[in-house]
C-alpha cells in the first residue's frame, strides 16, 4: 500500500451538480431583484403615450416578482440539499462557531484579504470567514428579505390571500408601519448589492492568489490545489 501523506492531492470533489445550479440560478435571480428593485424604488420617467402601449413599470414589477419567487424556491431547495448533500454542503448553515480554532481561521482570513500575512491557508470547501460570511448574508439575509418581500406583496394581493394572512399581518405590527417595511427591505437590497461586489471580488483574487481553485469550481465541482501540502481543518 501506498503511503498517502506522500501521495500529491491535485483535486477534490466539492460543489455537487444541485449546488451548481443553485448557486448560478439564484446568482441571475438575485442579480434581476437588485436592477428591477433599484428600478422600483427608483422609478424610471413615464413614457409618452398610453401607459398600456408599453407597461414597462408592470413588466418591471413583473420580472421582479418571478425572480422573487425563484430565490425562494432556490432557498428552500438549498435547506433541503444541505441536509441530503455532502458535508460542504451544509458549511453555511452549521458554522462551527462554538471552535476556538474556527475563530482562529476567520482571524487568518481577515488579516489575508488585508493583505497583513504573507501567505493564504488552503480549505478543500469555503474558509472559516466565507462560512461566517454566506451564514449571515445568505441564510439570514435572504430570511430577511423574503419575510419582507411577501409581506409587501401581500398589501397588494389583499385581505384573505396567503401572502397577507402569513406575513402582511405580523411583519408590518412588528416594523411599525408599511412604509418601514419598505424601507428596511430597500435597505436589505443595498446591503446583498454590496456584499455581492464583495464576494465578486474576493473570489477573484483568492482564484489568483490562494492555494486552490475558487471560480472554476462552482462551474466543475473540483477543487483544484496547487500545492501538496494538506488542507486546514476547522
Amino acid at each position: 500500500m501506498s503511503d498517502v501523506s506522500k501521495t500529491k492531492q491535485e483535486a477534490v470533489y466539492v460543489y455537487q451538480a444541485p449546488i451548481r445550479i443553485w448557486h448560478w440560478v439564484q446568482a441571475f435571480a438575485i442579480l434581476a431583484l437588485g436592477i428591477t428593485g433599484y428600478l422600483i424604488g427608483s422609478p424610471p420617467p413615464s413614457l409618452g403615450g398610453e401607459a398600456s402601449d408599453y407597461y414597462l413599470f408592470g413588466w418591471i414589477r413583473y420580472i421582479h416578482f418571478v425572480a422573487a419567487y425563484i430565490t425562494v424556491i432556490g432557498f428552500v431547495f438549498r435547506i433541503y440539499w444541505a441536509f441530503v448533500g455532502n458535508s460542504h454542503a451544509r458549511e453555511i448553515f452549521l458554522p462551527p462557531v462554538w471552535r476556538p480554532r474556527f475563530w482562529v481561521g476567520v482571524w487568518h482570513e481577515i488579516l489575508w484579504y488585508a493583505m497583513l500575512v504573507k501567505e493564504p491557508r488552503k480549505y478543500e470547501g469555503h474558509n472559516p470567514l466565507a462560512v461566517l460570511a454566506m451564514h449571515f448574508m445568505y441564510v439570514w439575509g435572504i430570511t430577511f428579505m423574503i419575510i419582507t418581500g411577501f409581506s409587501m406583496y401581500g398589501e397588494s394581493t389583499g385581505f384573505g390571500t396567503w401572502q397577507h394572512t402569513y406575513f402582511t399581518t405580523w411583519v408590518n405590527p412588528l416594523f411599525g408601519q408599511s412604509q418601514d417595511v419598505h424601507t428596511w427591505h430597500h435597505i436589505g437590497m443595498w446591503v446583498i448589492i454590496v456584499f455581492v461586489m464583495i464576494h465578486v471580488y474576493v473570489a477573484v483574487r483568492e482564484d489568483i492568489m490562494s492555494r486552490q481553485s475558487i471560480i472554476s469550481s462552482m462551474i466543475s465541482g473540483w477543487r483544484q490545489f496547487k500545492d501538496d501540502r494538506p488542507a486546514d481543518k476547522d
